[in-house]
């Protein structure tokens, strides 16, 4: 084999071979494809069958199934999901803290239609910049609707109900707004490229004097929601004008220049990411990275002078006089069903307890203790903690190793001893045996494991 000038390769790992007949001569020889990655030494090779590995054991498309979280179904249709009971409590209580959160920020909850008129996404300009990501238009009653692709005109035509004050200003709000987009079957991947997903989306109008507040303050809640979830690395890009935009030159340099003054303000390091914006605005895109490093899209703040324009969002000055009102889209989590694959991903499905859908199996050596196990469950029900009792008829090591598998963090196991005592025998997801615990210490012990991430 010929090795090439820019350095000798001494490891190389065939990842797969893919071939094809000649057609209408048996004769003729297969072609085959041969797909392979090469290294320099036999370090970097091991180092990357490792990652690989781990990617593989960490995979949420393997886990989503095995832990029960959700799927995906041919008879429904490619890219859209379906939530199990645990992977839907795992996205309600990720949503309840959400809406917490923006609660205390000052933002409003609101809700959107599903579906609009075709006419709202031509003045847009999603009809000629995003068709190409649209489902075809529905006829009802002689008119065109359009199933939305985004949140954002919902938001504007609430705005739009009433005259603003500058006094009103800024006003945000907020909605869990499930959104659908043509992507096509080949690049769908498990939760992390759908057809049908929920942003947890906001809008913020504001005044030109208030862009640059407004936005630090959406990106230090996008800091604080991270790390709340655990992703401590991340990169920051200021994502510029694509090739197709619409509005003026001097609206994008006013936007861009708004997130980069931003960006430098709060001393956050950040590269440039030249044509990424979106066609009406620039943004700052946030890439989590999980465990073994992928990079997923997350946070986005985009600011928009052309929508506010196409839509005269408008307010009354001090002066009595009307002025376009700023406006800036952010999700500080991305889209639910991708931040649920970035997640499960990061933490190989061991969830922190406060988003574990188990946080506590009880387990009963044998029949006559299950009584006393679903005394216990009641209990830490009573107080929030989400337990079950595994009493079918099997060994307590099967059920102990099966509560492991599910990535149970606490199993409290009951016989004679415990039945007598008052209280449990407690193992944990990582194989520790913590030894003989009172159910209030247990009851103490997961209040503070919960405590420690809210």
């Amino acid at each position: 084999p010929h090795v090439a000038s820019t350095g000798e390769i001494k490891a190389f790992k065939l990842t797969h071979i893919a071939g094809a007949y000649w057609r209408g001569n048996e004769n003729r020889p297969m072609l085959q494809r041969i797909y392979g990655v090469a290294f320099r030494d036999e370090v970097e090779l091991e180092d990357y069958l490792a990652r690989q590995a781990e990617a593989m054991r960490r995979d949420h498309r393997r886990l989503g199934k095995e832990l029960d979280l959700f799927s995906i179904h041919e008879e429904i249709g490619p890219g859209l999901i379906c939530w199990h009971p645990k992977g839907a409590l795992i996205r309600r209580t990720i949503e309840n803290f959400w809406m917490e959160e923006h609660i205390k920020r000052g933002y409003e909850i609101v809700y959107t239609p599903h579906i609009a008129k075709l006419d709202l996404w031509k003045t847009s300009g999603h009809w000629e910049f995003y068709r190409d990501y649209l489902y075809s238009p529905m006829d009802v009653e002689g008119q065109q609707y359009l199933i939305k692709p985004m949140n954002c005109l919902g938001h504007i035509m609430i705005y739009n109900s009433r005259i603003r004050s500058y006094r009103h200003l800024p006003l945000r709000y907020a909605e869990l707004g499930t959104v659908y987009r043509f992507e096509r079957a080949g690049v769908l991947y498990g939760l992390a490229r759908v057809r049908g997903f929920t942003q947890d989306d906001a809008h913020i109008f504001c005044r030109p004097d208030q862009i640059e507040d407004e936005v630090a303050g959406v990106v230090k809640l996008a800091q604080f929601m991270m790390s709340t979830f655990g992703f401590d690395d991340y990169d920051l890009l200021l994502s510029t004008k694509p090739e197709k935009y619409t509005g003026t030159v001097e609206m994008w340099d006013k936007a861009t220049e708004s997130l980069r003054h931003v960006l430098e303000g709060l001393e956050l390091p950040y590269k440039v990411d030249p044509g990424e914006g979106v066609f009406y605005g620039p943004k700052i895109d946030i890439k989590l990275r999980d465990a073994v490093g992928h990079a997923w899209q997350g946070p986005t703040i985009q600011v928009d002078f052309n929508l506010p324009q196409r839509f005269n969002v408008c307010y009354i000055g001090d002066d009595g006089k009307e002025y376009q009102t700023i406006m800036i889209h952010r999700t500080v989590l991305g889209s639910m069903e991708r931040f649920l694959a970035c997640l499960i991903e990061h933490y190989g499905g061991a969830f922190p307890v406060w988003l574990s859908p188990v946080q506590a199996m009880i387990i009963p050596i044998a029949d006559r203790h299950n009584d006393y196990a679903h005394q216990i469950g009641g209990e830490l029900k009573e107080v929030g903690i989400r337990s079950e009792v595994d009493d079918r008829v099997e060994r307590m090591n099967l059920k102990i190793r099966e509560a492991q598998l599910e990535k149970v963090p606490y199993m409290l196991v009951v016989g004679d001893k415990e039945v007598t005592s008052a209280g449990v025998s407690l193992r944990l997801r990582n194989g520790q045996d913590a030894g003989q615990k009172s159910l209030s210490k247990v009851k103490a012990m997961i209040k503070a494991d919960v405590k420690a991430y809210r």
